[in-house]
């Protein structure tokens, strides 16, 4: 495998169509050659490497079959530049300036972008959150004192207006999950936490009452000024928000409702894999990127 540390060594690394080519394979094909439309394990070769054949089905394929890459004119090596700045950019790129860095159309870098965000909700982030993990709500939205007066909404715990509801869980020294909801109740809440964590794990909130059916737990009053009382706490939880609404805010600045998802997906994915390094974001992604083809007619249905 290449190694880069910076998005220099990764321009040299990948600056050939072949380059770009055989470190997927290498990738795609870490457990032996397979077939992506029989399962078959004898592949034949063509010369040009490029093409490759099923033994059993015989049909013809390249590398990029059953992968987010399917019948994409673009070329890899701006699809694995992409991969880099939406891997290991902390706050991500917007399509605006993915058009430009990669001199495509907008449209196009939009449609990359939601394929990329659609392989990183990813399968390597599905075990159930144990330990000690934070629980708090947050709403995404436009700040509503800096909308016109016709067009504020009423804001409360029952009522979010036009902002879009998330629950946030973090592990404390672990992973992160955002999920979007519908409406701030035990009944949207529950089958979330039910998910995502793992059963007789300690379970920190604040005092809001959507949470009085926990077992094991532990709360924090926001009400009364408190915020920590010794390790009980959201203080992390709390953090993740700030950070997720200023990536949507100073990078994408407007997610709409059907999308949002995604976007904390990708955000997600990012502070998940904080600590690694470059090279080891990339190669997660690209590892996701089986099995994960989304059409263009699905995305805007």
């Amino acid at each position: 495998m290449i190694k880069f540390d910076n998005l220099i060594q990764f321009i040299s690394a990948f600056n050939t169509e072949e380059k770009c080519r055989d470190y997927l394979t290498a990738i795609v094909w870490k457990d032996g050659e397979v077939c992506p439309y029989c399962g078959n394990h004898k592949i034949y070769h063509f010369k040009n490497g490029a093409m490759h054949k099923c033994a059993k089905c015989r049909k013809q394929f390249s590398i990029k079959v059953g992968t987010i890459f399917e019948d994409s004119h673009i070329p890899l090596t701006k699809w694995f530049m992409a991969v880099y700045l939406l891997a290991v950019h902390k706050k991500g790129i917007s399509s605006c300036q993915l058009a430009r860095d990669l001199g495509i159309t907008q449209k196009s870098a939009w449609f990359m972008i939601q394929r990329l965000q659609y392989a990183m909700a990813t399968e390597s982030f599905a075990k159930p959150l144990d330990g000690i993990v934070e629980v708090d709500e947050t709403y995404v939205g436009g700040i509503e004192k800096n909308k016109h007066a016709n067009r504020r909404t009423i804001f409360s715990d029952k009522c979010q207006g036009d902002k879009v509801p998330f629950l946030g869980i973090q592990q404390r020294g672990g992973d992160l999950r955002l999920r979007q909801f519908a409406k701030t109740n035990k009944e949207n809440i529950k089958p979330i936490m039910d998910a995502n964590i793992a059963p007789d794990t300690l379970i920190m909130t604040d005092e809001s009452p959507i949470y009085k059916w926990v077992k094991n737990h532990a709360k924090v009053n926001h009400r009364e000024g408190i915020y920590t009382m010794g390790a009980i706490t959201t203080n992390r939880v709390e953090g993740v928000f700030s950070h997720f609404k200023r990536t949507i805010r100073g990078i994408y600045h407007k997610a709409s409702e059907k999308h949002i998802q995604k976007y904390a997906d990708m955000f997600c994915f990012r502070w998940n894999t904080r600590g690694f390094a470059p090279v080891e974001q990339c190669n997660l992604l690209l590892a996701d990127c089986r099995g994960k083809r989304l059409q263009y007619r699905e995305l805007i249905k």
